[in-house]
């Protein structure tokens, strides 16, 4: 059974290297020696470095799926609200993500790099979570859309992409610009009146 102490050492020993260091000049050597482990050791828990990468922003930002995936099974609380506290958990990874961000030395290839394997992983762990709220939603009457997934998916790419705010860099304004014309779109595109999901907005 794997021991999770080394796990965790292991991520924390990346963690520690990319204050330093980009990730193209890390090997996987660098990382057992800063983890106090053989590098065969650390093959039995990863199969490359990427994988450490992966698993590292997975914990990172670990809390805001936690979240949802809670709020997946809480069918007591509205949908809309449920879809509320979602983007208050993209927020949350987006805050979490520019503070890691900010603390890094990596260059801007190696930046974008990581980001964009940030923005994979909020999106496609929180899609199956949002899609769930969405055919709650329509079960209940409250949406109107034949597809949830696809619908989950368009609203946390323009979620992540527009909070984190790197991708394309934009004002306060614009971003809050940008949030409004989705929840108008939700709107429309749920069958829902002009100005009923504003309250989407006040996370």
């Amino acid at each position: 059974m794997p021991n999770t102490e080394k796990y965790e050492n292991i991520l924390d020993a990346l963690q520690k290297l990319l204050q330093s260091k980009d990730i193209k000049m890390i090997t996987v050597s660098e990382i057992a020696q800063a983890a106090g482990i053989g590098k065969g050791s650390l093959y039995y828990y990863f199969p490359s470095k990427e994988a450490v990468l992966e698993a590292l922003i997975a914990r990172t930002y670990e809390k805001p799926m936690e979240i949802a995936t809670t709020l997946a099974d809480q069918k007591e609380i509205s949908s809309f609200t449920r879809m509320a506290m979602i983007f208050q958990a993209c927020r949350n990874a987006s805050l979490e993500f520019s503070k890691q961000k900010d603390s890094s030395s990596a260059g801007i290839y190696e930046g974008a790099y990581i980001h964009q394997m940030f923005l994979n992983h909020v999106i496609t762990g929180l899609k199956g979570t949002l899609a769930q709220i969405i055919r709650q939603g329509i079960q209940e009457g409250q949406i109107t859309f034949e597809d949830p997934e696809a619908l989950a998916e368009i609203v946390l790419i323009v979620l992540t992409v527009k909070l984190d705010n790197t991708i394309v860099p934009s004002t306060q304004e614009d971003v809050e610009k940008v949030m409004r014309a989705l929840v108008s779109l939700l709107e429309k595109g749920t069958d829902n009146p002009m100005g009923s999901l504003n309250f989407l907005l006040a996370f």
